[in-house]
């Protein structure tokens, strides 16, 4: 069946009735009123959303790997091997998130506990937060920051701008994941901050980021 005949079978305007006009408001407002330019948008935006999740996921696993590694190297010279999840100085909220993923990595201690699985049930909110200024003097001078060598910034500086990246892959990807609009968004400028926060911990990565993210086909084909 092509397209055209699978199209023929439905009528936006029926849909949008299911979609409800409060969720396309915005739609209708970028479209100047033309309902169905206003359907093409709401299309596209889905098609954007799973653009911005497919590079989000390729830049998480990335940097929670090159933090979880210096995470590792300090706890391993400071605290005698320890794992850096039972020594590290977390705020209340970080405890918490730590021992939710320690709990969901263990099926509730059930399970033997395996480091990477540990890490893979962290939130990319959870390692953003790591970079905030709260963890400046604790955890990012002494072993986060040094996650991104490649950054041009001293460690303070470099903390800001890392920071102001995984902020707004984190909105972004959030935005995404729960059906939000972003098509007023500069997806653009969240795809350079993909490549460059990647950039500062591999050349490599960067590249892959920059090659493989959906978003720059996915903003050429933008309806309107």
């Amino acid at each position: 069946m092509s397209i055209d005949t699978a199209a023929a079978r439905w009528d936006h305007r029926i849909i949008r009735q299911h979609l409800t006009t409060e969720r396309l408001e915005s739609y209708e407002l970028a479209a100047q009123g033309n309902p169905e330019l206003a359907f093409a948008l709401y299309e596209w935006n889905i098609r954007a959303s799973a653009a911005a999740m497919t590079t989000a996921a390729m830049v998480e696993v990335i940097v929670r790997n090159a933090m979880d590694q210096q995470l590792r190297r300090w706890a391993d010279q400071r605290h005698r091997g320890q794992s850096w999840f039972d020594v590290a100085p977390l705020d209340q909220q970080g405890r918490r998130d730590l021992v939710q993923a320690r709990e969901r990595a263990t099926r509730h201690y059930r399970d033997r506990e395996l480091h990477g699985k540990v890490i893979a049930e962290l939130t990319l909110g959870f390692w953003r937060y790591l970079t905030a200024s709260r963890y400046l003097t604790a955890l990012w001078t002494p072993a986060i920051g040094h996650a991104f060598p490649l950054s041009p910034s001293n460690l303070t500086n470099r903390r800001i701008e890392v920071d102001r990246s995984l902020q707004k892959l984190q909105y972004l990807r959030n935005r995404a994941a729960h059906h939000e609009p972003i098509h007023r968004r500069n997806l653009m400028d969240d795809h350079d901050a993909a490549v460059r926060v990647t950039s500062w911990i591999s050349p490599a990565c960067s590249a892959w980021v920059a090659d493989r993210s959906p978003i720059p086909a996915i903003v050429a084909g933008r309806p309107c």
